[in-house]
């Protein structure tokens, strides 16, 4: 038997309350391999992953609103990785620090929304290049940590 092995690397950036490390954006080749239609079903995924989640109380409770919610974080997605900025079109520029202020982010929240994103993102190894997926999990892995607001 032969198994590929993959270069993937899952592993979750530790908080550090005050530290906010430099982003770096997606390799656009991630959007070019899987197109907007594969952003909006890793998105959708993703966010009815969180419809289940431990961090389901930070996220509309009916299920046509989460998929909606989903979509519009689909946008956010697409623009980041170098595509139509649909987001900016719709909602404006992303200010994403002051759109999440509402919603407390702890650390223990950080950690659901990473692993039920990397649930998300199974289906797409093989997909896409390891290196585009990688490029892609270490941006929101960093983004992340810039989205948490309140202490655990």
């Amino acid at each position: 038997m032969h198994f590929s092995a993959s270069s993937l690397n899952f592993s979750i950036l530790p908080y550090q309350e005050g530290y906010n490390p430099p982003v770096t954006k997606p390799n656009p080749a991630f959007l070019t391999e899987i197109g907007e239609e594969g952003i909006r079903a890793l998105l959708d995924r993703f966010y009815m992953g969180l419809f289940e989640s431990p961090i389901k109380h930070l996220f509309p409770k009916d299920k046509e609103e989460m998929k909606q919610a989903g979509q519009t974080s689909a946008d956010f997605f697409i623009q980041i990785c170098g595509g139509t900025p649909y987001f900016n079109q719709n909602r404006g520029a992303p200010q994403m620090g002051r759109r999440h202020a509402p919603f407390a982010i702890t650390p223990e929240a950080r950690l659901h929304w990473l692993v039920t994103f990397e649930e998300g993102l199974q289906p797409l190894i093989g997909k896409t290049g390891d290196e585009n997926l990688q490029s892609f999990w270490d941006y929101i892995n960093v983004f992340s940590i810039w989205m948490v607001n309140t202490k655990g």
